[in-house]
């Protein structure tokens, strides 16, 4: 079974001059798209991949990343909304691709659903108010 997961590798100094993603694609047969990276020599590594393959691949490069010391989180825990910001305008609910976004039938309150959400960033383009945030 494929699978296919946007994920934020955050790699300490002693790490980030290492061929670690190389070694998803040649060891673990995983394909990748870099989406955002940010690099400091020996600080810290930033890297938001969407990575690719079969599963069982997919769950040994993961496991290869956290034994290297690469700490590994969801791209969609990243994105956010500022309660206080938001004004429930809606302008979110049909530019979502994903359907992250929903009406609270009663109060017509808009619901965001952080698993439904790819991180793709349209709602956050989108937004009036400015509600919506993304953190790597």
């Amino acid at each position: 079974m494929a699978v296919s997961k946007r994920i934020v590798l955050r790699f300490p100094g002693r790490l980030v001059d290492r061929p670690i993603v190389s070694r998803l694609v040649r060891d673990y047969n995983l394909d990748f798209n870099i989406l955002k990276a940010s690099v400091t020599p020996e600080e810290e590594g930033l890297l938001v991949l969407e990575l690719s393959g079969k599963q069982s691949d997919y769950d040994k490069g993961i496991r290869y990343l956290t034994e290297t010391g690469v700490r590994i989180q969801a791209l969609s825990q990243d994105v956010t909304r500022n309660e206080e910001r938001c004004t429930h305008c809606g302008a979110c609910l049909t530019i979502c691709p994903t359907g992250a976004f929903g009406r609270e039938l009663q109060t017509l309150r808009v619901i965001f659903d952080n698993e439904k959400c790819l991180a793709c960033g349209l709602c956050i383009k989108t937004c009036p108010p400015r509600a919506m945030e993304l953190h790597f």
